[in-house]
């Protein structure tokens, strides 16, 4: 696919690409949210049993912490039927976990000491074990409570699509993401729990939090998941050779502060799975991934380098706490149409200055995206951020118009009407709105504002029940994971150490 640079070429290269085409792609969520008690603190209880097993459920599990729900969807043929299901796991999941709530903001509520965050427990099979000690590893690296910040991510794909056009999107999607960051960032402020102890440039909001006046997006600045030691890998994205030789030094190759913790402590419990820079793939941050469905113990990076790029998943998207689900049905459709502008436009290869230059950008707009007269840098010029992002979403026009041709009706282009509006209008963004929202309290509170928020979510998805039918299935669903997790433990005979060792062999990573 020859990708095109201006918005006519644009028209052309999604003629060539087809009506038909575009009504296949498919879209999923994954949506993080942390369990906390309606006063805003941080659940410490374990999953809940009735939710089934983190290990095996196919919707349901957890991420960095026992406390961090993870609600996962199927692939859909539309952005309507991704939201359904990921209203109908919300429902779900709150008839199960009592008097606690979803947060619903992608800041922290109010956390505990840094140790006593609850590490996620999978239970004694080799797979279960692995995934806490990684989580182990994680705390170690870059401290519990850095895990506990949530985001809601976005998994896309289009059959049809060679490795060097999901490099060539992945490529442009990396220069332009500032976009989604000014349009979509909702974290502009933090508990108090989450800066204690650490040096900050934010301001006190009120008795209990921090803000920055013009800050988008917390979670993608420099206090979110930020890793200076990753930052000097220096990825690129030109190929999946190169993706993929940077990544295996970075999985093969010992890094001293690591190798200082150890994989085990003296008492002979682990500390962590490698001392490699990165444990395993999933450890390496980054706004946009490419991806392959793994098969049972294999390594992603195996995976991709044997059958090539399947999606990519969008990871730099903040929870929405103005959305009851996390993100609204019209964000997916923009997403669709931004997605599909990186795809067809002309994206020339990565450098490593230009890649400095999107760290620095991305940081920018993090902390001051609302900023009137920011400036991003572009090929080593100064380019005001609201201009750039205005001539983005011009070019996307003719896409908007062609996806919804392809399904009918209107949905992306009135979300890239709704998009452009905002970009004009910056106060209506969720985090400029949510700093409102937070300001106008008695006392201006970041946690209050949470609560409040994540109450009103609560009481949404208990107002409507599910049927008995549903619960029925639902509950057979965890009853089955909790039967497949008790199959894999019992089917577990070799030792541990000897399954660690074996499955992050260099070897393991090679197709």
């Amino acid at each position: 696919m020859k990708p095109h640079s201006s918005a006519a070429s644009l028209g052309q290269a999604l003629q060539a690409l087809g009506e038909g085409r575009l009504s296949q792609i498919r879209r999923g969520l994954e949506k993080e949210s942390l369990r906390a008690t309606l006063s805003g603190a941080l659940a410490m209880t374990p999953h809940p049993r009735t939710l089934g097993s983190a290990l095996t459920h196919p919707s349901i599990t957890t991420d960095f912490s026992e406390s961090q729900l993870e609600l996962i969807t199927a692939p859909h043929a539309n952005a309507a039927q991704c939201i359904q299901e990921l209203r109908d796991t919300h429902r779900f999941v709150y008839s199960a976990i009592g008097q606690e709530m979803l947060w619903v903001c992608s800041m922290p509520c109010d956390l505990p000491a840094d140790e006593t965050i609850p590490i996620g427990s999978y239970g004694s099979s080799h797979v279960g074990r692995a995934k806490s000690v990684y989580r182990m590893g994680l705390g170690h690296r870059y401290g519990r409570r850095m895990q506990t910040i949530c985001g809601i991510h976005y998994n896309w794909s289009l059959p049809g699509l060679s490795n060097e056009d999901y490099f060539s999107l992945i490529r442009n999607f990396r220069r332009h993401s500032f976009v989604l960051l000014m349009l979509f960032g909702a974290s502009p402020a933090v508990a108090a729990s989450f800066v204690a102890g650490r040096d900050h440039p934010l301001l006190p909001l009120g008795s209990d939090s921090y803000f920055l006046p013009h800050a988008t997006s917390l979670r993608m600045g420099r206090l979110g998941y930020q890793s200076d030691a990753q930052a000097a890998l220096n990825v690129s994205y030109n190929s999946l050779e190169g993706y993929a030789a940077s990544l295996h030094g970075a999985l093969t190759t010992p890094h001293p502060p690591y190798e200082r913790i150890g994989v085990r402590n003296p008492g002979g419990e682990y500390n962590q799975l490698a001392t490699s820079l990165l444990q395993i793939e999933n450890e390496f941050y980054g706004t946009i991934r490419p991806k392959r469905t793994i098969r049972s113990g294999e390594r992603p990076l195996h995976a991709l380098r044997e059958r090539g790029v399947e999606y990519v998943e969008v990871r730099c998207l903040d929870l929405d706490p103005f959305e009851p689900v996390g993100i609204a049905e019209s964000t997916l459709q923009f997403l669709d149409v931004f997605l599909l502008h990186c795809l067809l436009s002309d994206s020339p290869p990565d450098t490593p200055q230009e890649t400095a230059e999107m760290a620095r950008n991305q940081q920018r707009v993090a902390s001051q995206g609302r900023e009137s007269g920011l400036v991003l840098e572009r090929a080593g010029q100064g380019v005001q951020a609201q201009e750039w992002a205005a001539r983005i979403l011009e070019e996307c026009a003719s896409i908007a118009l062609a996806l919804d041709q392809a399904e009918s009706g209107t949905p992306h282009q009135r979300a890239l009407q709704s998009a452009v509006h905002r970009l004009g209008h910056m106060e209506e963004t969720p985090s400029a709105r949510a700093l409102a929202a937070m300001r106008a309290l008695p006392d201006p509170s970041f946690l209050r504002f949470g609560i409040e928020r994540s109450v009103l979510a609560r009481n949404l998805a208990l107002d409507v029940e599910l049927s008995p039918a549903q619960l029925a299935q639902w509950q057979a669903r965890c009853e089955a994971s909790l039967a497949e997790q008790r199959q894999r433990e019992a089917a577990d005979t070799a030792d541990f150490e000897t399954y660690r060792v074996h499955y992050l062999s260099a070897e393991q990573l090679l197709a």
